[in-house]
């Protein structure tokens, strides 16, 4: 059965005929080259955090007081990283979290769809944004065989909320993703260095200026008019929800619901009581706020209280090894972000499945040397870095 890990195999015997990776190894270095290829513009919305970015830096940092006990003699010649979810069976436990300018991260202004097709070909599901820069309905087409999930920031017209939710469904979305920490934009001074916010200048605008009820607000064509469209986005953009809004959200779909930016295992059980399918840990990669804690130390008190429930989990992951840890803490399925983006922009969609891949094969092979045939077995092991008691 082939693993994961084998793409290192891959990558050694090219070697053997003169062939060297195009594209790098490591974060570092992802982020490095990518620097030097991304716009300035696109750069700092990507890249940048909020404030000073302290909580930016420290999701990324907080991983190395993570540890994995490691186990011997346990014959890890074979592994399973699948998961199932929702009644999905998934061949990984990693997806691509939702980036509102992935879109004209590539060369070709067309990054949705290049997300896309990299599921298809790596069974890596995409967690699609509401901000694209083709229509949601396009962008599906090119999923294959792998689901997707549709990201919903919730607009303060609720039937516009109902129409992009009623689209998904219909494109073939497997799940609906609430974001509930980005009703209004943090403090991004990289951003704001150079007054630039992309879909107020009409990027990834392409599900609202589809839409028909968008069309209604507009009052005509978004096409012939951009500033009155991008005016209306500006208007409708962000519903600070409350809890007294959960059962309306629920009622928009029957598909999987899942809360995104659940951080308290308060919150955790009061959204599973409300009925949805899972939570999803995440301080959306330290860009919205600046509080100081890393998500991943808090995922293990939202993992807890949310008992059964799956727990999704992304910001700051770097590395296959990130990857593992989080699983270890409890997640069920564990999301990407920063890296693929790099790797659209440096590499289209080779460069996001070499960014897959080399995860992939990072966490794999930790699991073989560290004595982890399946996920089952990878729970519970992480620990306190540091000195462990006998």
């Amino acid at each position: 059965m082939p693993h994961f890990g084998d793409y290192q195999n891959e990558i050694y015997f090219a070697g053997l005929m003169g062939t060297v990776p195009k594209l790098p190894m490591s974060f570092r270095e992802l982020e490095a080259r990518a620097q030097q290829a991304m716009p300035p513009g696109i750069l700092s919305y990507v890249a940048g955090g909020c404030g000073d970015e302290h909580t930016q830096d420290v999701n990324a940092t907080a991983f190395r007081h993570w540890g994995i006990v490691p186990r011997m003699l346990v014959g890890a010649a074979k592994r399973d990283l699948s998961i199932d979810l929702f009644g999905l069976k998934l061949p990984t436990p990693v997806f691509m979290s939702p980036v509102g300018v992935i879109g004209i991260c590539a060369q070709d202004g067309h990054g949705d769809i290049a997300v896309a097709k990299a599921a298809a070909k790596t069974g890596v599901p995409m967690v699609a944004s509401t901000l694209m820069e083709d229509p949601m309905e396009e962008v599906a087409k090119n999923f294959g065989d792998t689901p997707g999930f549709f990201q919903l920031y919730t607009p303060t017209d609720r039937e516009l909320a109902a129409s992009l939710v009623s689209r998904a469904e219909a494109a073939g979305f497997k799940g609906i993703v609430v974001t509930l920490d980005t009703w209004i934009t943090g403090w991004r001074p990289r951003d704001l260095t150079t007054s630039n916010f992309p879909q107020l200048r009409g990027y990834c605008l392409a599900n609202y200026i589809s839409d028909p009820r968008f069309k209604e607000l507009v009052g005509k064509p978004p096409e012939q008019d951009p500033r009155a469209a991008v005016m209306t986005f500006g208007r409708v953009f962000g519903n600070p929800l409350t809890w007294a809004d959960l059962p309306w959200l629920r009622s928009l779909t029957k598909l999987p619901l899942i809360l995104k930016g659940i951080c308290h295992p308060d919150d955790a059980r009061r959204a599973i009581d409300g009925g949805v399918d899972a939570i999803y840990c995440s301080n959306h990669g330290g860009r919205q706020a600046n509080g100081g804690i890393a998500a991943i130390d808090m995922l293990p008190g939202v993992v807890k209280a949310s008992g059964t429930t799956p727990v999704l989990f992304d910001s700051g992951v770097r590395s296959g090894s990130d990857i593992a840890k989080a699983l270890a803490l409890g997640a069920t399925a564990v999301g990407i972000g920063r890296p693929y983006a790099y790797g659209l922009a440096l590499g289209g969609v080779d460069g996001i499945v070499h960014v897959l891949r080399t995860l992939l094969a990072e966490a794999d092979l930790l699991m073989a040397v560290n004595g982890f045939p399946t996920l089952a077995d990878l729970k519970g092991v992480a620990v306190p870095a540091g000195p462990q008691p006998a």
